[in-house]
C-alpha cells in the first residue's frame, strides 16, 4: 500500500470533516463558518499526526483538551482547497465518511469562491452544513437566521 491511500484510509476511521458554526458580529450574516479537517491520536502515535503535517505542509499540531489525545487539523480554507481536498479526490474514502467529505469539499470551495458573502451562497453552505456529521451542535439550524 502507498503513503497516500494509507492516509486516505486513516483519515476514513480517526478523520473529521467539519463545518462549525459560531455566532459573530463581524461576519456579514452574523455567523462565522469555520471547515476543518482533522485527525486524532493518542500521545504514543504520534508519528502518523506528524505524517499528515508533513505531507499536506500545512495545519497544525495540538492537545485535544475534550479526549487527552493530539489533533493534526487544518483550518485555513485555502490549505484545504489546495491540499486536502484534492488528495482526498484523489485517493477518496471508502466508508460512508465519503458523503460528509463531498458535501464538506463543496462547503470549502464556495467559501473560497467567496459565495458564503453573499446572501445565497451564505443559505447554500448553511443548507450543506446541517448535513455533515448530523450529530449533535450547538446551534440548531432554526438559529441561524436564513
Amino acid at each position: 500500500m502507498d503513503i497516500y491511500s494509507y492516509l486516505s484510509g486513516y483519515a476514513d476511521g480517526e478523520g473529521c470533516f467539519c463545518v462549525a458554526l459560531s455566532k459573530s458580529e463581524r461576519h456579514a450574516f452574523g455567523w462565522e463558518i469555520r471547515p476543518s479537517f482533522s485527525v486524532s491520536q493518542n500521545y504514543d502515535r504520534a508519528e502518523i499526526l506528524h505524517l499528515y503535517k508533513q505531507y499536506f505542509s500545512c495545519g497544525s499540531i495540538r492537545p485535544d483538551r475534550s479526549d487527552k489525545t493530539l489533533k493534526y487539523e487544518v483550518r485555513s480554507v485555502r490549505d484545504l482547497v489546495e491540499r486536502v481536498i484534492p488528495h482526498f479526490e484523489k485517493y477518496p474514502l471508502f466508508s460512508s465518511k465519503r458523503k460528509d467529505f463531498e458535501k464538506f469539499a463543496l462547503v470549502c470551495k464556495k467559501m473560497s469562491r467567496r459565495e458564503h458573502l453573499t446572501d445565497r451562497g451564505f443559505r447554500e453552505i448553511i443548507e450543506l452544513v446541517f448535513t455533515i456529521n448530523t450529530g449533535k451542535r450547538k446551534y440548531s439550524k432554526e438559529a441561524v437566521k436564513i
